[in-house]
Order: structure tokens, then C-alpha cells, then sequence
């Protein structure tokens, strides 16, 4: 049976970690939206699309963008994945509770677009809980491939040069630097994390990982509580 994962945390929590890894051992295709986004307000193809340039000032200051923007771009790919016939697992969206309950013109959000395509059984929700201090620190020193997107972490004093997996360059994204961290951790407090109390009031149950630890820990612990096999048979 397809399933619909969310997986939820503040900033630099491994939610696209945890996405990655979920997806390559159950079969499902990981919807980066954060990273779709970030291609799209910044794709030159849309260098003179007004709406979208709104949602890269937006993007590119920590804020969240526009919820009703948000669905019709995650929706619209969402609905794709699932004519694939495959599952899907997401990483920080939706992240507005107008974005999840109440789309474009009143109608129904993405949670609900998620339990019509998979069915309500088949929607898990994950929360991983860090410090804010750890958000900090993981965001402040991490860098992106150019080429394939891969994310590293770095001590200053051996700061990588080149992609372990493809040998593109790193870069460091505007989203991470300290001051907009702190904006995108509140962000995160004041309108993604209220959605998980709407979702416990709509009878999910929240599955909290603690995403502390490194990140093998993190996984066998979350196909733990799943109800997975930690190692193939």
C-alpha cells in the first residue's frame, strides 16, 4: 500500500536527511519541497514573473512563502507523484496552516489532498525535536552541492572543497547564515509548528524522534516506531 510521510522539525533537524533515507528504503519518492521552491523563485525562466519574485524576497529573508502559492506549486506535483503510482514522503511541508487545512479560495489543503490520494490511514506524521542552539549550529555550518544538492556539515578548520558524491562545488545557501536562521526558527514556531495540534486534533498521531543524535541512530529509530525492519531481510 502507497503511504504519504511528513516529516516535521525546525530548521537543520534532518528533515531531508531523514526524508532521503525513508524514501530509499521504502520506495518512495522524496518531494523536497523547500528545494523546489528555491529552484523555482530562483530559476532565470522566472526572472520576470512578478508573483514569483515576491516569493524569492520572501524565500531568500528565512520567511515562509505566500500558503496559497505554496499549495497550487506542491499541489500540482504532489498530484503527479501520485499518478506515478508511487508514494511520497515530504520534508517540512506544509508549512502553513493555511497551506495544510485551508487552500487557495476557501478550499480544502494539502493534508486533505494527501488523505483523498492515499487515504487517511496511510498519512504518518514525524516530528523531529532539536534545540534551538542545534539549529544554529548545524545551519551555520553546513554547505550545498552545486551540482547534486548534497548537503554537508564542516568544521571551519576543514571546510571541504569539493562534493564527496559528485565532485561539484559547494556552495553556501543564503537561508544560512545566523540572523536568517533566527527568522527561520521563528517562523517555524509561530506557523508550522501550531499545524501539529491541529493534526493531533484531527486524530494523528505524532510520532516524536529526538534528532539529536547522529543521523543512522535517528533513522532505526524512526522505522522503529513505525513499525519497520531496521535491516532487510
Amino acid at each position: 500500500m502507497r503511504k504519504a510521510l511528513i516529516v516535521y522539525g525546525s530548521p537543520g533537524a534532518g528533515k531531508g536527511t531523514q526524508a532521503n533515507l525513508l524514501a530509499a528504503k521504502l520506495g518512495l519518492i522524496h518531494f523536497d519541497t523547500g528545494k523546489f521552491m528555491e529552484q523555482t523563485v530562483h530559476d532565470p525562466a522566472n526572472a520576470n514573473d512578478r508573483q514569483v519574485q515576491q516569493q524569492r524576497e520572501l524565500f531568500d529573508t528565512g520567511k515562509l512563502c505566500d500558503p496559497q502559492w505554496a499549495y497550487r506549486v506542491v499541489s500540482e506535483q504532489t498530484k503527479r507523484i501520485y499518478a506515478s503510482g508511487l508514494g511520497i514522503v515530504f520534508s517540512g511541508s506544509p508549512r502553513t496552516e493555511l497551506e495544510a487545512f485551508t487552500a487557495e479560495g476557501g478550499k480544502r489543503g494539502l493534508v486533505d489532498l494527501l488523505e483523498d490520494l492515499y487515504g487517511r490511514d496511510n498519512v504518518h506524521v514525524l516530528y523531529l525535536k532539536i534545540k534551538p542552539e542545534t539549529t544554529v549550529h548545524r545551519n551555520s555550518n553546513r554547505l550545498i552541492c552545486s551540482v547534486c544538492g548534497t548537503a554537508v556539515m564542516y568544521l571551519p578548520e576543514a571546510q571541504p572543497k569539493i562534493c564527496p558524491i559528485c565532485g561539484g562545488a559547494f556552495r553556501k545557501r543564503t537561508l544560512d547564515t545566523p540572523e536568517i536562521i533566527k527568522v527561520r526558527l521563528q517562523e517555524f514556531e509561530n506557523r508550522t509548528a501550531p499545524i501539529l495540534a491541529k493534526l493531533r486534533e484531527r486524530g494523528y498521531e505524532i510520532v516524536e524522534i529526538d534528532g539529536e543524535p547522529l543521523p543512522y541512530l535517528v533513522f532505526a529509530t524512526i522505522l522503529e516506531k513505525l513499525g519497520f525492519p531496521a535491516k532487510s531481510n
